[in-house]
């Protein structure tokens, strides 16, 4: 990734239900046709971020939103395509349960940043 040549790090958002899809954000587009379950040696520079909360609380948000491009009617197609994260995958569960600003809290940390994205997640907030 020429992010990580620079010496740069990166936040990438999308939901990588399935496990091909995760292995393929840790090891590139090889994965795909590798037949081994074994995830390379670059796992430990992705760190996935499973946001867990039930199908009732997501579709109540989805609900809310307007103009976005995720109809709720596919909220339970996400839920069956979802492959959970192994043991062996690099990964925190956070709980969608909480405050926008406790997620990003609970992330920062787990990422080790100072807080980077408070302008952000107050203007998350008010919404």
């Amino acid at each position: 990734m020429r992010e990580e040549s620079a010496g740069q790090s990166v936040i990438l958002a999308c939901s990588a239900l399935k496990k091909m899809y995760r292995r393929i954000l840790v090891s590139g587009g090889d994965a795909m046709y590798s037949k081994s379950d074994q995830l390379d040696s670059a796992t430990g520079k992705v760190l996935f971020i499973h946001l867990d909360g039930s199908m009732e609380l997501i579709a109540s948000r989805l609900e809310k939103r307007r103009g976005h491009f995720m109809a709720p009617k596919l909220l339970q197609s996400q839920f069956d395509t979802l492959e959970p994260l192994s043991a062996l995958e690099n990964f925190i569960t956070v709980s969608l349960e909480k405050s926008v600003s406790e997620i990003v809290s609970e992330i920062e940390k787990s990422l080790h940043l100072e807080k980077c994205f408070s302008t952000a997640v107050s203007e998350l907030d008010a919404h």
